[in-house]
């Protein structure tokens, strides 16, 4: 296939770094946007390994709206947009600092906001090209102790699905939501958290490759909505047609199956700026189904 040209938004982590990885093994020109300069360098260097017709670095905040779109006022043209960059603060509502729930919020939505403003009209200018935002299967339930990342991934999902519905006229320009469940990624490791306790992925626990395939994929055959995860389909069902079912055993199941067991002090985490050190594609923390069963009887508390 031709090579495309790709921003990456969030290459320097993650989904967004595997994205970068797979986009690059297909030649494709690639401009890396995060707000760490060292991870993203490192990024860039791996991609150019792995066949990138080209690796360019842009430093920038999704939260500026204007370094944003000097970033894409600088390439010739756009193919596509995978956008990644997203924060987490754990800790009940009240206990989360205002200037962290904002912080998530503000980097989650209006850092959205910010790459689809200066994005779309590029695309409908040409007439083609696909913005895929990378959300979750919290935007479409609830869980206790995330309640600014799950407001931001609801407001994420909705403004994927407006974006679809006015692009719609411009028959080559698509948006697309690809929501996928417990992943295997640093984003927990680097959380703002006020629960005392770190976060982790819970099972079943899918890789950043597997979720950066299908956003990759979506590059060639959009769909609005695209969820990854084989839990995902079970969290809805029990959320819109059980929700006393659900709300009884979610908080329990939380605290066993999304939470390590030892203790953490309270941090602002990646909200207010990188956490460079661990930057990384994947984070080892996954767990399988037989882990939770074992957290779930007691067997697994240390």
């Amino acid at each position: 296939m031709s090579a495309r040209t790709v921003l990456v938004v969030g290459a320097s982590s993650g989904i967004g770094r595997a994205a970068a990885h797979q986009l690059a093994e297909r030649g494709d020109h690639l401009v890396l946007l995060s707000r760490s300069r060292e991870a993203l360098e490192e990024t860039a260097r791996e991609c150019r390994l792995r066949g990138a017709g080209s690796a360019t670095v842009v430093v920038a905040d999704v939260r500026d709206a204007e370094a944003v779109d000097a970033a894409v006022r600088g390439v010739n043209r756009l193919d596509a947009v995978i956008h990644s960059a997203g924060v987490v603060a754990y800790g009940r509502f009240e206990d989360v600092p205002k200037d962290v729930y904002d912080g998530v919020l503000e980097t989650n939505v209006l850092g959205a906001a910010n790459v689809a403003r200066s994005a779309l009209p590029v695309l409908r200018a040409q007439k083609e090209g696909v913005l895929v935002l990378i959300g979750s299967v919290l935007g479409e339930i609830a869980v206790p102790n995330m309640t600014a990342y799950v407001v931001s991934k609801w407001a994420l999902r909705s403004f994927g699905r407006q974006l679809a519905i006015e692009n719609r006229d411009v028959k080559d320009v698509r948006v697309c939501v690809v929501a996928p469940g417990g992943v295997d990624t640093p984003i927990y490791r680097q959380a703002a958290n006020y629960l005392g306790r770190p976060g982790r992925p819970p099972a079943p626990v899918d890789s950043p490759e597997k979720v950066a395939r299908a956003a990759v994929r979506a590059i060639d055959h959009p769909r609005d909505r695209i969820s990854v995860g084989l839990a995902n389909p079970l969290m809805r069902f029990g959320f819109r047609r059980m929700p006393r079912v659900f709300d009884a055993l979610v908080g329990p199941m939380f605290g066993v199956a999304a939470l390590e067991p030892e203790p953490l002090a309270a941090t602002t985490g990646n909200v207010h700026g990188p956490v460079t050190a661990r930057e990384r594609v994947a984070d080892g923390r996954g767990q399988g189904v037989g882990t939770v069963v074992r957290n779930l009887t007691g067997r697994g508390r240390r």
